[in-house]
């Protein structure tokens, strides 16, 4: 009789528990509202094929970016375009007359058009054409991708070496083979997974410096990105795999200034020069004449590019530049209905017009005459 009663002490609990009308939680996917199937980066490729002269083309604009950064060529990188690309048609009217601006001053300059597709955000915003590419929320991914891919070819097909900032891990499988020059931007620079993304990326990259300013977080991550790495990732049939990379030789800092001010002086400009040879880095250094060392007023970006140029003629760490520009200067609100938007006009950061922008880079080209003699 008592051991019916121990029985029943232990079977009553263990019945209530297994028969319980409450239902049972979730514990995946609890925040997940729905799921879209991608294309495989090998899928999109063969759809959005590029051609041999085309392949041929990017690896030559590779080659000829590695030699401006290791010395090899005194031309200055120019690295120039939209903010970022919302509106292909406006893209496609810029980067026709880039290509024959390009075409004017190559024996001085190597100009490489920014097609940006990605755009961090500190809380949220419109993320991008490729997160984004109707501009309404509907986050139409598949169809970004293929935007992309897309108006990459296109330009490369007008001889136009392109450069973007890779913020998704997965992305440059679907879009790397047309890139000839990447940026890890200051809110990423410090992250793990962009510095093992940047060890296996094949062509050159520059990791600018942290939004304070402090140079640290950048040469760390040339360190970490030149070294071999191994770490989880997607390969071009959309599969899990442990990567393992060879690491990428060609990368470099690039200073955008930070919340205590620019970093383009040339003591600004000595310091991280001093920092990158006591670290065994080649001082390899770009400038970003927006963001802080602007003061994020794009009017300012052609006193810091003058300037840039100036100190380049003297002092052969300075490799290049970047300058934000667009058909037409400053920035539009967004988001708003897109027929309401401005043709020609960003809508993330603000941008001196094609004029300024024309007239910066032939005045360069005067400039640096003295080195080509």
């Amino acid at each position: 009789m008592q051991i019916l009663r121990e029985t029943n002490f232990f079977l009553v609990p263990f019945l209530s528990l297994r028969y319980t009308s409450n239902p049972v939680k979730k514990v995946t996917d609890i925040n997940i509202t729905s799921k879209t199937l991608l294309p495989t980066p090998l899928a999109l490729c063969e759809e959005i094929e590029k051609s041999e002269a085309a392949e041929k083309f990017v690896a030559e604009s590779r080659q000829a970016i590695n030699e401006i950064i290791f010395g090899k060529d005194r031309r200055l990188l120019l690295v120039v375009g939209p903010c970022s690309i919302h509106d292909i048609a406006s893209g496609r009217e810029y980067a026709r007359r880039f290509a024959e601006l390009a075409k004017e001053v190559e024996d001085r300059l190597l100009l490489v058009m920014r097609v940006y597709f990605e755009k961090p955000r500190t809380t949220v915003g419109w993320k991008g054409l490729i997160m984004d590419p109707r501009l309404d929320g509907t986050s139409e991914i598949p169809e970004g991708l293929r935007t992309a891919r897309s108006f990459l070819r296109e330009v490369i097909e007008m001889g136009i070496p392109t450069a973007t900032e890779l913020l998704d891990p997965i992305t440059p499988q679907y879009i790397a083979d047309l890139i000839c020059w990447s940026a890890i931007g200051a809110r990423t620079t410090e992250s793990q997974t962009h510095r093992q993304m940047a060890s296996g990326l094949s062509m050159p990259l520059g990791f600018k410096n942290g939004t304070d300013g402090g140079l640290t977080v950048a040469i760390n991550a040339i360190q970490a990105a030149s070294q071999p790495q191994t770490f989880l990732g997607v390969d071009n049939q959309g599969q899990a795999n442990a990567l393992t990379t060879s690491g990428n030789p060609a990368c470099h800092i690039v200073l955008r200034g930070g919340n205590k001010g620019p970093n383009f002086d040339v003591e600004a400009v000595a310091t991280a020069r001093e920092k990158l040879d006591a670290s065994g880095l080649k001082p390899a250094i770009m400038t970003d004449c927006s963001h802080a060392n602007s003061y994020k007023d794009p009017a300012k970006q052609p006193d810091v590019f003058r300037e840039v140029v100036r100190q380049s003629v003297t002092d052969f760490s300075i490799i290049g530049a970047m300058i934000e520009s667009n058909l037409h200067a400053g920035n539009q609100s967004f988001p708003q209905p897109v027929e309401d938007l401005q043709y020609g006009v960003s809508i993330t950061d603000g941008c001196i017009d094609w004029a300024t922008t024309e007239g910066l880079i032939k005045e360069a080209h005067t400039t640096l005459a003295p080195l080509f003699v």
